[in-house]
């Protein structure tokens, strides 16, 4: 498997496809479209486009939903920029990105130990649950990120090529499985996800929204299995997936223009 990512990622590489600035613009409105459909957002991809380049909205669609994808957006832009000054990851870094994922859609919440506002970036104090599992307690949060802050802030600068898809994986998982806040946390992951690529200049990674399924399966089995390679091998499989989209399109886009000429 890691080997047909390393011949994916060499002939994508070879295109030379990222050193277009368009090109990164509409692979990152991509990754936020597929990203917020995964958490159930009635935008398309096409809706998607043009209320991130032209903002103009979609008829009939909730404004909630418009909102998401902005946010996710601006917390894209605002980790590849941060990417580009070698930051570190910290407590309160996780939490400024969370903050603009809930920038307009989050608040104060309220529960019997202690409000917290999720529009800014606020650690839960309610308990977090799903029909298949309860999360951390609240009060185990704050230490379980920042072991995860050191553990990322070790091996950041030593990661390569595959090694740094696994790292992309490892930070998706964990932060997934502390679950700090109320809401965003998905996105949350796959933006950080995405920060170990940007950080060190490698493809970005997408998530497609028709592999929700498998995705949420392969977060399960390593919960139950504690076993951190399913998900790494999950993140892999996606990562060629959209190698091979891109070099398909890309090598349709040569063959209609050689007909043309």
């Amino acid at each position: 498997m890691w080997n047909q990512l390393t011949k994916a990622r060499s002939e994508y590489k070879s295109l030379g496809l990222e050193s277009s600035l368009d090109y990164e613009k509409f692979a990152m409105i991509s990754i936020v479209y597929n990203s917020t459909k995964i958490e159930g957002c009635s935008l398309d991809e096409g809706d998607t486009k043009l209320l991130l380049t032209e903002d103009l909205t979609a008829k009939g669609k909730p404004l909630t939903d418009h909102m998401m994808v902005k946010d996710h957006f601006e917390a894209f832009l605002y980790i590849n920029e941060q990417a580009a000054r070698k930051r570190v990851l910290s407590i309160d870094y996780v939490k400024e990105v969370n903050a603009l994922v809930k920038k307009r859609t989050g608040g104060i919440e309220k529960n019997i130990l202690g409000d917290f506002d999720s529009s800014k970036g606020e650690l839960r104090t309610a308990p977090a649950y799903t029909d298949t599992r309860y999360f951390k307690n609240h009060e185990k949060i704050k230490p379980l990120l920042e072991q995860l802050c050191q553990k990322i802030n070790d091996q950041l600068d030593s990661v390569s090529g595959n090694d740094c898809v696994a790292l992309a994986a490892d930070i998706h998982y964990h932060i997934v499985d502390i679950h700090p806040f109320a809401d965003g946390n998905g996105r949350t992951a796959r933006l950080f996800m995405n920060y170990i690529q940007l950080y060190h200049n490698e493809p970005l990674i997408k998530i497609f929204t028709e592999d929700r399924r498998d995705y949420l399966e392969a977060l399960q089995q390593t919960d139950n299995t504690k076993d951190i390679n399913i998900f790494r091998i999950f993140i892999c499989e996606q990562q060629i997936k959209f190698f091979k989209h891109e070099i398909a399109k890309y090598k349709d886009m040569e063959a209609d223009s050689g007909l043309t000429m």
